[in-house]
């Protein structure tokens, strides 16, 4: 008996129990597959390949793995970074504001037009040094926080030397 002669009458051994007033049946017919007997050299084949796959895999899931903590971390530091200059920038704003405030109340004690000038310019060149050392310190606040996540988070992250993925 042929292949196709045993499919044929296996279907035709599926009963047909499609009723006028019930849903269609339609089930698959079943089918018997000749066993077959795997050569032990395609076998072993097999198992190396499944073995060098699994090798790859892990290989790649510790590096993933190593990658996201290494991105935790350096987003741990940009965050941390980012309250610190923050918390910079309302100290400066709140030095400037009471600067400022003072400033005021000494022109309007003033007497005379020359005497509010000179106030006036004298608040506006101490300013301008206050300024220029308050920026000089948020740009190097900013630079430490970004030498930070470079040198410390994202290039050798926990101290390691990077791992190549095979």
């Amino acid at each position: 008996m042929t292949l196709a002669t045993t499919v044929t009458n296996q279907a035709k051994t599926v009963k047909n129990s499609e009723s006028s007033f019930g849903p269609p049946n339609h089930d698959m017919p079943k089918l018997d597959m000749p066993k077959m007997e795997v050569p032990p050299a395609f076998r072993e084949l097999a198992d190396k390949g499944f073995a060098q796959a699994r090798d790859t895999y892990e290989k790649a899931k510790a590096a993933t793995e190593q990658a996201t903590n290494q991105l935790k971390e350096a987003y741990t530091t940009a965050a941390k970074g980012a309250i610190d200059y923050n918390i910079k920038v309302i100290e400066i704003a709140r030095a400037n504001t009471n600067t400022a405030v003072d400033n005021a109340f000494e022109l309007l004690g003033v007497k005379s037009l020359t005497e509010f000038v000179e106030l006036s310019t004298k608040h506006a060149r101490k300013q301008f040094e206050v300024i220029t050392a308050q920026t000089k310190e948020l740009a190097e606040l900013a630079q430490k926080v970004t030498t930070e996540i470079t040198v410390k988070d994202w290039r050798h992250g926990d101290g390691k030397a990077s791992s190549k993925v095979a």
